[in-house]
């Protein structure tokens, strides 16, 4: 299910499945696509960040294009403790690569890996990104 900010609408809140994991996108190329993510942020519970939101940077390819610092995303995902996934959705075997990475956050964070939590999960995510 996709949203364009929080809080969702809670009208539909009895057909609404379970979130398992937040995707927070931000267009690299944007300033607004920051500022609506901070804002959405104060509505998520704070159980949530612990292994179940991640901030997907896109537009990495285009540097030139940039209208936020990759370094204020990095700072987001520190102060969050939730990790932080950069992609060009242009370039194909990125995207999949993505798609696939992301799937399988979701697979952890709804419980269809055995052994491995989803605070377990973005532990080794931090570690292994070796900041």
């Amino acid at each position: 299910h996709l949203a364009t900010s929080l809080p969702l609408p809670s009208e539909r809140d009895h057909l609404r499945p379970r979130i398992d994991l937040i995707v927070f996108m931000i267009d690299i190329k944007s300033k607004y696509s920051l500022k609506n993510v901070e804002a959405s942020l104060a509505y998520v519970d704070a159980s949530f960040f612990l292994g179940k939101v991640c901030f997907l940077v896109t537009g990495v390819g285009r540097v030139n294009a940039c209208s936020i610092d990759t370094n204020a995303v990095c700072k987001l995902g520190e102060a969050y403790c939730s990790p932080v996934l950069f992609c060009e959705l242009e370039l194909e075997g990125i995207r999949v690569a993505t798609a696939q990475r992301l799937l399988r956050m979701l697979q952890i964070c709804a419980g269809h890996t055995p052994g491995v939590s989803a605070l377990s999960f973005v532990s080794l995510m931090r570690n292994f990104d070796g900041d």
